[in-house]
């Protein structure tokens, strides 16, 4: 895999700072266990890009955030192979009463993704739960391709259980049901002895730059889930889903409609994309830093091929003002910003 910044300079932390701006956009519903996402939106010369860690990764794995954003706004990304990106709605951990409001947020879509195995709740009631939000998305879109993500939440016995039972709601996969690739090899076995039809996805695998190799080797998933920041940007993720040879789902980290365009980015370069992408989070937000924020239309978001509008979100001067976070977190930022440069600088 190349280095996190090959072809691309390294700016100044000094560079990087001037014109950044630290957003904390409100949430409908809890995610990912925030309800305000915060996130670093720097402006370089090939435009807008987004740095945005969550708070609990250190200055290592953070520095690849930092590439992404560097890749967006220093160097550009490569030229789309497609006019425009099928999008999956995706629904929280919330209670099946819920799943309506949810889902009428992102309009038509294709395919949605089904958060399970909340922090807490992975037990036989939560899996319950689990079951229910699954078929309440099920009976409200018959006709959409249908996958869940369970952040690795369950352990061996529970995921092979509850994946039995979820599956009789057509699952099209799910998304890294237990920790590590050994795990999901085991599990992706237990399945295929079980005669339960599911595929497996690698997510948190495939973090590391060697390990789309290592899932491969190990028969351990079906298809990958890749995003732009934490892999270190588009380039960088398209080696490593060449380097994997098996079909990708490029999916967000609870981006701004900045950070979201390099999702799109990725997705529109991708050689193949059978799947439908995990980048319409942006209805997750009460607000976002474009105006209107970055929503699918029909399905689907433009990719900038053929000179497609939207390619390259700009962030509204009244919400950045509007959803600017206090000084105490800017000052953060901007410490986590040089921590990772530093990162960087030392490669």
């Amino acid at each position: 895999m190349p280095p996190l910044l090959d072809g691309t300079r390294l700016p100044e932390l000094d560079e990087l700072l001037e014109g950044a701006v630290v957003v904390a956009q409100p949430m409908h519903t809890r995610f990912r266990g925030v309800t305000v996402r915060e996130a670093m939106l720097l402006h370089g010369p090939a435009g807008w890009a987004e740095f945005s860690p969550f708070a609990e990764y250190g200055p290592e794995e953070s520095s690849r955030w930092l590439a992404a954003a560097i890749e967006a706004g220093w160097q550009g990304w490569p030229a789309p192979v497609r006019d425009r990106v099928p999008v999956n709605a995706t629904v929280p951990a919330v209670a099946a009463a819920d799943v309506g409001r949810v889902l009428d947020s992102f309009g038509e879509v294709p395919a949605v993704k089904v958060k399970v195995a909340e922090a807490g709740r992975t037990g036989p009631e939560g899996v319950a739960e689990d079951v229910a939000r699954v078929a309440e998305v099920r009976r409200l879109r018959p006709g959409a391709a249908l996958r869940i993500d369970a952040n690795q939440g369950w352990d061996h016995a529970t995921a092979l259980a509850a994946l039995q039972r979820l599956a009789e709601h057509g699952l099209e996969y799910a998304e890294q049901p237990v920790a590590g690739i050994e795990g999901l090899a085991r599990l992706r076995e237990a399945l295929h002895a079980a005669g339960t039809p599911v595929r497996i996805a690698a997510d948190e695998s495939v973090r590391q730059e060697t390990d789309p190799l290592a899932v491969a080797r190990a028969g351990a998933a079906d298809l990958v889930v890749v995003k732009v920041q934490p892999l270190g940007g588009v380039r960088r993720a398209l080696g490593i889903v060449g380097a994997a040879g098996l079909d990708a789902v490029v999916s967000s980290a609870l981006d701004t409609s900045v950070g979201i365009a390099a999702g799109v980015a990725l997705a529109a370069s991708l050689p193949a994309l059978p799947y439908a992408c995990g980048l319409g989070t942006v209805a997750l937000f009460t607000e976002d830093v474009v105006v209107p924020g970055w929503l699918p239309d029909a399905g689907h978001l433009a990719s900038g091929a053929s000179g497609a509008a939207r390619a390259r979100p700009v962030p509204d001067p009244a919400a950045l003002a509007r959803l600017r976070a206090d000084e105490d977190r800017q000052q953060w930022w901007r410490q986590r910003l040089a921590q990772a440069h530093a990162v960087l600088s030392a490669t």
